[in-house]
């Protein structure tokens, strides 16, 4: 008998393989800008062709970040004529939340 049951089961194998693929894709400070942008438009979908500009970055590489972003499942592609639009699957956001909570543990110490 454990003296302290857990507080949910730890990761499997394959789902540690899975999540360290999302969050080396979230390992990227412009990929976290690109899915806080997107995350924050107003009707939830994003235009790549307006994502380069606040990244400062060029057209090429947004879309490079973007395509690492899908890969990831953390945003989903929509072709509308010329230009991708792009949202966030909440959904993906929620089980890597949930897959990082560990429970009570303080963050410092």
């Amino acid at each position: 008998m454990d003296c302290c049951p857990p507080l949910h089961s730890p990761l499997d194998e394959d789902d540690a393989v899975e999540l360290a693929a999302v969050l080396k894709a979230l390992a990227d400070p412009a990929r976290l800008r690109l899915l806080s942008i997107i995350g924050s438009a107003s009707d939830g979908w994003a235009c790549a062709c307006d994502l380069h500009e606040p990244l400062d970055r060029s057209q090429p590489t947004v879309s490079h970040h973007l395509s690492t972003l899908v890969k990831a499942g953390l945003v989903e592609r929509e072709q509308r004529g010329k230009w991708a639009w792009f949202r966030v699957r909440p959904e993906r956001i929620d089980a890597v939340r949930q897959a990082l909570d560990l429970g009570t543990l303080p963050i410092s110490g």
